[in-house]
Parts: structure tokens; C-alpha cells; sequence
């Protein structure tokens, strides 16, 4: 029997906070905050949903 875990949208929300403001600073640095911060927030939100399951014993 192989367990999957269960991914959480909670790790999808704190990923897009995150990624947005790293990718503030990161973009700003090169001149595009505000395409930076939606770099950021895509690619925070992708990674932290993926490695961040939620609990497995769920109902």
C-alpha cells in the first residue's frame, strides 16, 4: 500500500508570500520589483506546494 501525500494550500500561500518578497529585493536589483515579485510568487508557491505535504492522516 503506497501513501501519497497530501499537498496543503497552506504551503502554496506562505510559498507566494515569500517568493514575492524575495523576488521584490531580487528584482529590484535589477530594476523590475514588480517583475520580480511575480517571478518570486510563482516559483515560491510552486516549490513550497511540492515540498511541503500536509498531514497524512486526514479524513
Amino acid at each position: 500500500m503506497t501513501r501519497k501525500p497530501h499537498r496543503n494550500g497552506r504551503g502554496l500561500f506562505v510559498g507566494a508570500v515569500l517568493g514575492a518578497v524575495a523576488g521584490y529585493f531580487a528584482g529590484r536589483a535589477m530594476g523590475y520589483p514588480a517583475l520580480g515579485m511575480i517571478l518570486g510568487a510563482v516559483a515560491g508557491s510552486a516549490l513550497l506546494y511540492r515540498l511541503n505535504p500536509g498531514p497524512w492522516n486526514r479524513p
